[in-house]
């Protein structure tokens, strides 16, 4: 376990205790004790002795060895196994805590979402301390949430299924190649299902192999060609076809089901004015029997005269009389760092040498470390005098680095009445500040728009990240004049961030290309917390792509000294 995955743990801990009703004071010790876990600047493996720490005592340090060395402690296992399955999904519901969700368990025998909402409907819970009848029609509400099947999945929801199934299919030994189709291949937001596209001589063995795989909870279909199936990845369940074909189709099928259906109207129009027809299974010359088969789609584009059209733009928006502008797309070779990311200096899971090795490994040849600010004290942000120290190691590690720079930089909140979280005279001495909303969501657009923009003017702050604030499918974010915005951010040179976050995916595709329309600048940042979180960076690149952003408009594709120059011609007015 690294440092954030122990500090989730003891949170779970507190709040099963809360569930139990046990003493306030030992519920106490546990987030007591994350939070000197997590104030302490080093990482888990540097913290030898727990108990060293404030806040930390012998049997609690104890807890924290056990998790760092084996990934579990008994006590977090009996706690589990204590309370009922059925009471936990309800942590889940706003506005119900471990507090709140003890007093329903030990007061009113609440055990599971039908228990609760049988008490709700009978009018028991207004009667707790703490509750009311409001609350009771709101928990009816989020009840009914609870129990629905989302449409559309977002693309965190399905990723740990699609890496899993990549693994399986590279593994059965009749798959000759596969690949993943569909809106997820076009990197649309969220998902309908996952489309596997598998090329095979021996359908029916590899269908076999495909019921048997872990995780199927139900078999939807089983035919000769197409299995579709739904796999449960911890509480998601993801529904998947798997299309079995012959090489010599898997071209065609793949550029038919990869979508979408509006690209391929164009495309069956373009095959029609020329007297052929387009099928999943190659291309008929109509009034014959000849078929073309293709090995790529590269080859299926050419017999149309056209160069390979990369699936995020396969939309029906032009493409076809656009396609030479695809070749100049950002890809994610172009991208030469990563400028938005946290360490434990704040609330990340890794130390800066960490990150910087990670990046490093990717072959990036620069990186910004930009923890959280003062104000942001829930992710223990950096005081003024943390934020010197903290760039005082940055400057030592650069001071042993040949080819590769890393900036200093933070993450830096917009204060709800519009003034910066720091003065100028701090910012000044920071390689690449960058500035945030992560407060005040419901103040109204002009509110929000004057913060923005005091945010833009200040010379000293190069990009604001996850503009809109939203959270995929969770929350729209806070209201932002977006034409606006981009008039801001060109005329001040302000780089507009996308953030790769499958949850957030901010700025949108849609908003990216009227930015790039604009002349505004962007960046595609991770905002990693951790080390799996670095590889989010081909989402955030698909997106870019969806939005026809250009090298020239992407600034962390540009040289090291090419981003410097334009960052500090900003501070220079």
């Amino acid at each position: 376990m690294n440092k954030k995955d122990v500090l989730n743990a003891l949170e779970q801990i507190a709040v099963y205790l809360e569930i139990k009703g046990e003493n306030a004071f030992r519920v106490s010790a546990y987030r007591k004790a994350a939070q000197a876990l997590e104030r302490d600047e080093r990482t888990l493996d540097e913290i030898e002795d727990p108990s060293t720490l404030s806040g930390i005592g012998k049997g609690t340090a104890a807890i924290i060895k056990d998790l760092k060395e084996t990934g579990e402690t008994a006590l977090l296992t009996e706690l589990a196994e204590e309370l009922p399955d059925g009471l936990l999904p309800l942590l889940k519901l706003q506005g119900l805590g471990g507090k709140k969700i003890g007093k329903l368990y030990q007061q009113l025998g609440v055990i599971d979402a039908e228990s609760l909402k049988k008490v709700c409907e009978e009018k028991q819970v207004r009667d707790l301390a703490g509750f009311g009848a409001k609350s009771e029609e709101k928990i009816l509400v989020a009840l009914a949430d609870l129990g629905k099947r989302p449409e559309r999945l977002t693309i965190a929801q399905v990723l740990p299924a699609a890496e899993d199934l990549k693994k399986r299919l590279a593994s059965i030994e009749a798959v000759e190649r596969f690949e993943l189709a569909g809106s997820f291949r076009r990197g649309r937001e969220t998902v309908k299902d996952l489309d596997f596209i598998i090329s095979t001589d021996d359908p029916l063995n590899v269908g076999e192999e495909l019921v048997a795989m872990p995780h199927v909870t139900e078999i939807i279909g089983h035919g000769e060609t197409k299995v579709s199936l739904e796999l449960t990845y911890g509480e998601i369940i993801v529904p998947v076809d798997f299309r079995m074909v012959k090489d010599e189709s898997f071209a065609t099928t793949l550029h038919h089901f990869t979508g979408s259906k509006d690209h391929n109207v164009l495309m069956r129009q373009r095959a029609k004015e020329r007297g052929e027809k387009i099928s999943e299974y190659g291309v008929e010359e109509e009034g014959t029997d000849k078929v073309h088969h293709f090995t790529t789609e590269t080859a299926f584009f050419n017999h149309f005269d056209l160069p390979f059209i990369p699936p995020e733009i396969r939309e029906g928006m032009g493409e076809l009389e656009k396609v030479i502008q695809a070749d100049k797309l950002i890809n994610e070779d172009t991208i030469k760092g990563d400028l938005h990311m946290h360490t434990t200096w704040s609330d990340g899971a890794q130390s800066i040498e960490d990150m910087v090795a990670a990046c490093q490994k990717k072959g990036y040849e620069y990186m910004a470390i930009t923890d959280h600010s003062q104000y942001l004290k829930v992710a223990n942000g950096l005081t003024v005098e943390r934020l010197k120290r903290q760039h005082a190691e940055i400057h030592a590690i650069n001071d042993k680095q040949d080819s590769f720079t890393v900036f200093t930089g933070i993450e830096m909140d917009i204060l709800p009445d519009g003034t910066l979280d720091y003065r100028d005279d701090v910012l000044k001495e920071i390689d690449f500040v960058i500035a945030s909303i992560h407060s005040g969501f419901s103040q109204d657009e002009e509110t929000i728009m004057k913060r923005l923009e005091a945010a833009c003017r200040n010379p000293y702050v190069s990009m604001i990240a996850h503009p809109t604030g939203r959270l995929i499918g969770r929350r729209d974010g806070y209201p932002v004049n977006m034409n606006r915005l981009f008039e801001l951010a060109a005329e001040t040179q302000t780089i507009l961030e996308l953030n790769a976050n499958p949850n957030r995916l901010d700025l949108s595709a849609d908003m990216l290309k009227k930015a790039q329309e604009c002349g505004v600048k962007i960046c595609i940042n991770t905002d990693a917390h951790r080390f799996d979180m670095l590889d989010h960076m081909p989402i955030g690149v698909k997106t870019a792509r969806r939005g026809w952003l250009t090298e020239e408009t992407v600034v962390n594709t540009w040289s090291v000294e090419a981003f410097s120059n334009f960052i500090k011609e900003k501070r220079q007015g």
